[in-house]
């Protein structure tokens, strides 16, 4: 086998290993950007949970003072 022969069989094979190496790389990187995406939908999920449940409360609060303030004015105008 000649030298040119043994240098082109070499660089082939190193840029077959190069492009393989890159690849499985670029596979673990993509998960991992996948991964993170799916962690901030479930944070940005409990993010939007508990302002709801403030939002109820805030509503469950705001329902009660109405109520009290109508059974005043009721009980103002019925005397």
């Amino acid at each position: 086998m000649s030298a040119l022969a043994k240098t082109t069989l070499g660089l082939s094979c190193l840029a077959t290993l190069g492009i393989i190496g890159y690849v499985h790389f670029k596979q673990q990187y993509d998960r991992a950007k996948l991964h993170e995406g799916v962690i901030r939908d479930i944070e940005r999920q409990q993010r939007r949970k508990l302002e709801n449940t403030y939002r109820l409360q805030e509503q469950i609060e705001l329902t009660k003072q109405l109520k009290k303030e109508l059974e005043a004015n009721e009980q103002s105008s019925g005397t």
